[in-house]
């Protein structure tokens, strides 16, 4: 069998079991044609999917208990139990049994990924709360990750949804250490991890790369805060020297709003909420969590627990569908751009095609519109 049409193995971790994760899972996979895409195993709870299926009057999904992840049957949906049978859920609640059974279900996941008994992770929303313990001291999934599966010095969270991508550049960090956080270095080297994404797992031959500014209309000049001036800008020229097609800093707010990220592949914000903002208003129900920087595949729904609509069987399966399309699309890229590149041949000339520096900046936003 070609590598091409082998079935991907899709490990589904099952998050907080009082949110929304089992309904986006059990509604994902009562569509037959999932089993057709993929080998999926969710690492949860016979018990609570049973109860969360009854609960919400959710079609029957043929699945299968197994105990490990070597017997995987490529036929149905796998289930491997990761929780004590005495559980309980209790629905729309945030408590730490919870919390327990959502960080034993990663723990299962990720060293059956190291075993390379899976080949891609998808994981459902947990509360970053109740998760804490001396085993996960990390602000969300994508920082556990990263010490399991480390890539270089980098992590990147990118929100995707067809071709809207957008990625930050301090993930989860408190506003008021944002600025302290970046310098130009970490920021070039941000860029260069989504260039490289972008090449490697997304199949972009040169994306073109959009950055904001952190302050009100990029700063105006330094009139409004030196960020831009002493460290995006820098930033931006070093990419640029590397070969790198980027651009900016845009102001944020024009930006989105004139459609100015249309003409990139994709854009990195500077903080959690100034590019998450934009992008769930722009694709609620379909975005996907695609995190960088791993040595493995990852993905996730964009949206949470989702505790204020949990058990009420209105909760969309369309972002979590869309985050395992996702996943298997980036692992077939990466396995060909590592096959292509592994006795790459060498080049015969140098490109400086630059898109006339994408129109001069997109001519200077517009004369900078405010």
């Amino acid at each position: 069998m070609q590598e091409e049409d082998k079935k991907i193995r899709v490990a589904i971790t099952h998050g907080d079991i009082n949110g929304i994760g089992y309904e986006v899972i059990l509604k994902t996979f009562a569509e037959p044609r999932m089993i057709e895409l993929c080998t999926p195993v969710l690492y949860g709870s016979s018990k609570v999917m049973a109860y969360h299926r009854k609960n919400l009057d959710l079609p029957q999904v043929n699945y299968t208990s197994i105990n490990s992840a070597e017997e995987l049957n490529p036929n149905c949906l796998n289930l491997i139990n990761c929780t004590d049978e005495d559980i309980k859920v209790e629905i729309g609640q945030s408590t730490q049994a919870a919390g327990d059974a959502a960080l034993k279900a990663l723990e299962m996941a990720t060293a059956d990924m190291r075993a390379g008994l899976i080949d891609i992770l998808v994981t459902a929303p947990i509360n970053k709360e109740n998760i804490q313990s001396e085993k996960f001291d990390f602000p969300g999934h994508t920082e556990y990750l990263h010490s399991k599966f480390p890539h270089g010095n980098n992590v990147l969270m990118i929100l995707v949804a067809d071709n809207l991508r957008v990625a930050v550049a301090t993930g989860h960090t408190p506003i008021a250490n944002v600025s302290a956080q970046l310098n130009k270095t970490e920021l070039f080297n941000k860029i260069k991890l989504l260039n490289n994404t972008l090449a490697k797992d997304f199949d972009i031959q040169r994306p073109r790369i959009a950055l904001l500014g952190l302050n009100p209309h990029a700063g105006d000049g330094g009139v409004i805060g030196q960020e831009e001036i002493d460290t995006i800008i820098p930033a931006i020229n070093m990419a640029k020297d590397a070969g790198i097609l980027c651009y900016g800093p845009f102001a944020a707010d024009g930006f989105f709003g004139a459609g100015t990220y249309t003409e990139f592949d994709a854009t990195l914000a500077m903080y959690h909420d100034q590019g998450l903002i934009p992008f769930k208003t722009l694709a609620m129900e379909r975005g996907v969590n695609y995190t960088a920087g791993l040595q493995i595949v990852r993905t996730s729904p964009d949206h949470g627990t989702g505790f204020d609509i949990a058990g009420k069987g209105v909760a969309s399966e369309v972002s979590m569908r869309e985050a395992i399309y996702l996943a298997i699309d980036a692992y077939r890229n990466r396995q060909r751009f590592l096959e292509a590149n592994e006795n790459p041949l060498r080049k015969q000339y140098y490109s400086r095609e630059t898109d006339a520096d994408l129109r001069r900046e997109l001519a200077k936003e517009e004369e900078d519109p405010i």
